[in-house]
């Protein structure tokens, strides 16, 4: 088919957009994302987690959206997506043998913001259209009915109970209908139609109009926050436009209000078309969060790392003082995630349930104080020390890690079929003690660390003796199973065993001859009864663990597998560079878009690569190797 007009038809009848045909806007309080057709076909007001008003990737007839295109374009129109250089503006362009017209879209931001606001202008650069809109706001994910009303030449769209009132405003004449916005525009070379969609924060808040020059000092004001942004990374290697637009995508997810960094962008986007795993992920998780803000701060971000480490320490504020943690919270550091389920939603390509909010909140994950640890240890070495009262809860944390390593869990994947004494969160508990002792011992800091020795010590030998399967000479997922977890790519990671090790060794070739599909690496497994995780049906690749397995393979020396998996991995990113959670075999993307999680492990295998090979470079030649 004509490239970017693929559709898929679900069940319901409904038609549906892949997943990779969209690019991602922001200003640091909340997303939306825009299909290369001009339709913004997501967004949640006023933040992340905050309920939809664009829904239509999960309800394609009843989600709402906010589409702009030309009228009657045809499959012979070709639609491409760009991102302005170093920024998160999107640029959608129409091209066919009548002319060429482009929508700029960003979410302004910085000095001249003043409510969560897109911004979309349209301008024609050769040809004449006649471009059509089609703006209709679904409220509180399409639960909430409202009504639109003219009132001095914008349109107010006002749902029931006044909450979260949004305004449009634009040059084009529109009409009203079912409480949508409608209408028709000609466009000719260097004509230019702007549109201001809005939130109502408060009565007194108003936005010049679009025909001021408000829209051209927002866009510049807007890039050059972006692009100043940018400029404070150090990275210098030979892949920036691929690591810069993922450090641009984990920015977008990062809360300039709280410091919180949300796991991904969507709710319910399936891990299976048709299955019940949908999940929300756009909430913070300890986990994610630290190892994002750990990415930032290898790059040379530092502010965030910071705003970050402050957004957990009022969590341990908040705690009951034993310095346990939620594995996750909202953005704005709320403890009650409870799961409902979006019933009137069809699902994308009707894969139902839709899930609002995240059952997991109040699971057990013993892995999290390890990657928080690490986080902060990095801080700590190349930023700023660790402050008293942090030092103080991570003591605590360290203390409860000690009492608590061995019990069961529901482990990194959060497994839905019950507790086990999973590697994973051992292998972090580990770490989480590696690493307040490397705090205690080069600050001097006052701690038991000798008990902290003696258990990271325990718990080594306990991986060693009963997570090792010696018929099949693999590390296993827990203890008393056969199965391989891509998790186990952590060890030599994390520095818990040397990459040449010959247990790891053998563990790696386990990892490859079981999940690995060319460059595509499954977590684990699952059987269609749900026997590993409590769910029924199977899932796609995960992208994080394709670059796990790469850092391993250039840990272990295989550079000439590493580099190529890593280019095959590069050919699966969307038009823009972007990554979902997962991907089925033919590199479809599935779960939720984009993904913390893969961006910054692209990011890490990236940067190891680029060292691995320097380092190959700068070795003398061999005499052989010479001639």
């Amino acid at each position: 088919m004509t490239e970017g007009r693929v559709l898929y038809q679900g069940a319901s009848g409904k038609f549906y957009k892949p997943l990779e045909d969209y690019g991602l806007i922001g200003d640091l309080h909340t997303v939306g994302m825009v299909a290369r057709d001009g339709s913004i076909d997501y967004l949640c007001l006023p933040d992340f987690d905050s309920p939809t008003v664009f829904a239509a990737l999960l309800d394609a007839d009843d989600g709402g959206c906010f589409k702009l295109h030309p009228a009657g374009m045809g499959p012979e129109t070709r639609l491409k997506q760009i991102y302005l250089p170093d920024t998160n503006v999107l640029l959608t362009r129409f091209l066919s043998e009548d002319g060429v017209a482009e929508i700029t879209d960003f979410m302004p931001i910085g000095e001249i913001r003043h409510a969560h606001a897109i911004v979309r202008r349209v301008t024609g650069v050769r040809g004449h259209f006649r471009f059509q809109v089609h703006c209709c706001p679904r409220f509180n994910y399409a639960r909430t009915p409202h009504k639109a009303f003219d009132v001095d030449g914008e349109v107010r769209f006002v749902p029931e109970g006044n909450e979260g009132v949004l305004r449009l405003q634009t040059q084009v004449p529109l009409e009203l209908k079912d409480g949508s916005a409608v209408g028709e525009f000609d466009l000719g070379p260097g004509d230019r139609v702007d549109f201001v969609l809005e939130m109502e924060e408060h009565h007194e808040d108003t936005t010049p109009v679009v025909r001021s020059q408000w829209v051209t000092r927002a866009y510049r004001q807007t890039v050059a926050f972006w692009r100043d942004w940018v400029e404070h990374g150090t990275y210098q290697g030979s892949r920036r436009e691929q690591i810069i637009r993922s450090a641009l995508a984990l920015k977008l997810l990062t809360s300039v209000e709280h410091g919180s960094i949300a796991a991904a962008a969507t709710l319910g986007l399936p891990e299976l078309v048709g299955g019940e795993r949908n999940w929300d992920y756009r909430y913070c998780w300890i986990r994610d969060g630290s190892l994002t803000a750990m990415t930032l701060l290898r790059m040379g971000f530092t502010e965030e790392p910071r705003r970050f480490i402050e957004w957990v320490t009022q969590r341990y504020r908040e705690s009951d003082g034993d310095g346990r943690l939620q594995i996750m919270y909202g953005i704005d550091g709320r403890h009650d995630l409870t799961e409902e389920v979006l019933s009137h939603l069809d699902g994308y390509r009707h894969s139902a349930p839709v899930r609002a909010g995240n059952a997991a909140y109040d699971q057990l994950q013993l892995d999290i104080y390890g990657e928080f640890l690490l986080l902060v240890d990095l801080y700590d070495q190349e930023v700023q020390p660790v402050t008293h009262e942090l030092w103080g809860y991570l003591c605590r944390s360290a203390d409860w890690v000690c009492d608590n390593w061995a019990i069961p869990d529901e482990g990194i994947w959060e497994v839905r079929g019950g507790r086990q004494e999973f590697l994973y969160g051992r292998l972090m508990c580990w770490v989480a003690l590696d690493r307040a002792i490397s705090l205690a011992t080069r600050r001097s800091l006052p701690a038991p660390v000798e008990r902290w020795r003696q258990v990271r010590d325990t718990i080594h030998r306990e991986l060693h003796d009963n997570f090792w399967d010696e018929r099949r000479e693999t590390f296993t997922q827990h203890r008393g199973s056969t199965t391989v977890d891509a998790s186990v790519l952590l060890m030599p990671i994390t520095g818990f065993i040397s990459p040449h090790d010959p247990r790891w060794a053998s563990t790696l070739q386990a990892v490859d001859a079981e999940l690995v599909e060319d460059a595509l690496v499954y977590r684990y497994r699952t059987g269609e009864d749900g026997s590993y995780d409590g769910l029924s049906g199977t899932e796609g690749s995960f992208c994080m663990c394709s670059y796990w397995f790469i850092e391993c393979l250039i840990r272990s020396g295989d550079l000439e597998r590493a580099r190529l998996s890593f280019e095959k991995m590069d050919s699966y990113s969307n038009h823009l560079g972007l990554f979902a959670e997962e991907m089925d075999g033919a590199g479809w993307y599935l779960g939720n878009f984009p993904q913390a999680f893969t961006h910054l492990g692209l990011v890490n295998a990236a940067m190891t690569l680029d060292k691995a090979l320097a380092a190959e470079a700068s070795r003398p030649l061999t005499a052989s190797a010479a001639r």
